[in-house]
C-alpha cells in the first residue's frame, strides 16, 4: 500500500510539517529512524548514495552524512539529537552545508495507529521565514517523498 506525504509550508511562516503513515508497527518505524544501518538504506532519494560520518540516536548524540551523486557531487547535512524518547518522538538540529547557519529545529512523533500502522509526523521551524523558503525551492519535497518510499520498502523486507 502506498501512503501520501503531505508536506505543509504556509506563507510567511518559519515551518515545514511533514505527515506520512506507514504500514508498519510504531517499534519498527521508530527503529528505522534511529538505526544508523537502515537510515543509510532509505533516507533521502534513490539517485543518491549516503556515506554516513556518524550517526548516534542518543540525548546529545551527533550525526553526519554526505549525499553522493553519480559524478561525485556531494550534498553534506549535520545535526544534533536534542531528545530521542523511544518509540514517542526525537528532536533534532538540521544544517546543509550548503547553507550554513541556517539552522532548524526538528520534531518527528511516532503515532501508533494500532493494527500495525503508524503516523510519523515532523515540525520543522526555521531561522526565517526565507531560509524555510529556501528549504522548500531546494527540491526537499522529492527527496522526502522518494525516502518515505525508501522507508515503506524497507519497512515491509523488515516485518517479513
Amino acid at each position: 500500500m502506498s501512503n501520501p506525504t503531505t508536506i505543509t509550508a504556509l506563507p510567511g511562516q518559519p515551518y515545514i510539517d511533514i505527515i506520512r503513515e506507514h504500514d508498519a508497527p510504531r517499534e519498527l518505524v521508530f527503529r528505522a529512524y534511529t538505526d544508523p544501518e537502515l537510515v543509510v538504506q532509505w533516507l533521502g532519494p534513490r539517485r543518491l548514495v549516503m556515506e554516513l560520518g556518524e550517526y548516534d540516536a542518543r540525548d546529545g548524540g551527533s550525526w553526519s552524512y554526505v549525499h553522493r551523486d553519480d559524478d561525485g557531487t556531494g550534498y553534506a547535512f549535520r545535526g544534533v539529537f536534542h531528545s530521542v524518547q523511544e518509540p514517542e518522538s526525537i528532536t533534532q538540529t538540521f544544517e546543509f552545508a550548503g547553507a550554513p547557519g541556517q539552522v532548524s529545529i526538528e520534531t518527528v512523533t511516532f503515532e501508533d495507529l494500532g493494527n500495525g500502522r503508524t503516523r510519523c509526523s515532523g515540525h520543522s521551524v526555521y531561522p526565517s521565514v526565507g531560509a524555510r523558503d529556501g528549504m522548500v525551492q531546494s527540491g526537499m519535497e522529492g527527496g522526502v517523498n522518494e525516502g518515505n518510499e525508501r522507508l515503506d520498502e524497507l519497512l515491509a523486507r523488515l516485518a517479513s
